[in-house]
């Protein structure tokens, strides 16, 4: 059960203070405060954990400062969609919005490789319309010896450059806690030019160590892969150890599964799964592209592979879509088979417009039938 209280309730006053006595007299039951801060208001939700089914809704509404009550219907507790509750499905984060209806594209290097490679890409982000990247600087590979990314070195020049070309968020995977500390002391050093989406790739959705440490800063969101080898419902609650440690900028993606059946492609693409995530939880859903389908193979048409599975994503309601694109993709130290080219990113743009419009066609044609 969740009571969510009235916004802006002062964490001092009597009116609060004698709700939790009230709480802790429950038999059986153990409370869990999260507290949303935003720019103007904060928002107080306590999770009853335990045996609540006893528990009276309208009972319930009457106690001190709680503006409504949710009956916890699914396993995640925290993010999951409730039986007739209307929390949010969106967040902001450094003037950007993200929700099940929104759509951000974050076209960018898989992996920082120099300088000017960075101004390149920042600026043909900037002149395509754009003000999300992908830039990484810590990759996991599954050879020892294979590059590993630049870490810390290059998060200062990584966030100037997007300071200077009005680069809004970054996505940025992280394998270990201390990549965390390393970003914000980057970020404080350059004067918070930007704001970064953490990543927790493929290989870490089960790091459940690292998901509680990343789910206790709640200032930057998190991108959450899917397990590559793991149900869908172990994801899920992968994300739900992020959100039960506080934050709840949370984004699901998904890309791909680890499985022959997916040959020839990288892995078996799971974007039919865009609608399943965004009806159990309230997070907006990314497809990655570029790591399901793994090369610039084309259909007879000339259109990538990587571009139709995109469209599919977007066509099912996918809320973000992170690709890789760099300027010279034989040069590039991870991925570069399947980078695409700068030039072919006007052209992607507008295909990912052709599929969202679609998108928004078939949810009006359904509201249109009652």
């Amino acid at each position: 059960m969740i009571l969510i209280l009235g916004s802006n309730v002062d964490e001092q006053s009597a009116e609060y203070k004698q709700l939790l006595v009230h709480l802790a007299t429950l038999q059986g039951i153990q409370t869990r405060v999260h507290i949303e801060r935003g720019s103007e208001q904060s928002l107080t939700e306590i999770y009853l954990i335990g045996n609540t089914k006893a528990l009276d809704l309208a009972d319930m509404q009457t106690l001190p400062c709680v503006e409504r009550v949710v009956r916890v219907s699914e396993e995640y507790r925290v993010l999951g969609r409730h039986k007739d509750e209307q929390r949010e499905t969106h967040f902001e984060y450094n003037g950007v919005r993200f929700g099940q209806d929104t759509l951000h594209v974050f076209a960018g290097l898989c992996a920082v490789d120099n300088r000017e490679h960075v101004e390149i890409m920042m600026k043909a982000v900037r002149d395509s319309g754009q003000v999300c990247t992908r830039m990484g600087a810590y990759k996991p590979r599954t050879s020892p010896y294979a590059f590993q990314g630049h870490g810390k070195n290059c998060l200062p020049y990584v966030f100037e450059l997007a300071g200077k070309y009005d680069i809004k968020v970054i996505a940025m995977e992280i394998t270990h806690e201390s990549h965390l500390n390393e970003i914000l002391e980057a970020l404080h050093q350059t004067g918070n030019p930007t704001g970064v989406m953490l990543q927790i790739g493929t290989r870490n959705t089960q790091n459940f160590e690292l998901l509680k440490i990343v789910g206790r800063q709640t200032e930057m969101p998190i991108l959450l892969k899917r397990g590559f080898g793991i149900t869908l419902d172990e994801s899920l609650n992968a994300a739900e150890y992020l959100a039960s440690e506080g934050n709840r900028k949370v984004i699901f993606g998904l890309r791909g599964m680890k499985t022959n059946m997916g040959d020839p492609h990288r892995n078996f693409i799971d974007f039919a799964h865009v609608p399943v995530v965004k009806r159990l939880t309230r997070m907006p859903v990314c497809i990655d592209p570029s790591h399901s389908v793994g090369s610039r193979a084309t259909d007879p048409d000339g259109i990538l592979d990587m571009m139709h599975v995109t469209a599919q994503g977007v066509l099912a309601g996918a809320n973000m879509v992170l690709v890789d694109f760099h300027p010279q993709p034989p040069k590039a130290l991870v991925d570069g088979p399947q980078a695409m080219l700068l030039s072919e990113l006007p052209y992607f743009l507008e295909d990912v417009q052709i599929a969202r419009e679609a998108y928004l066609k078939r949810v009006a044609l359904r509201r249109c039938q009652g």
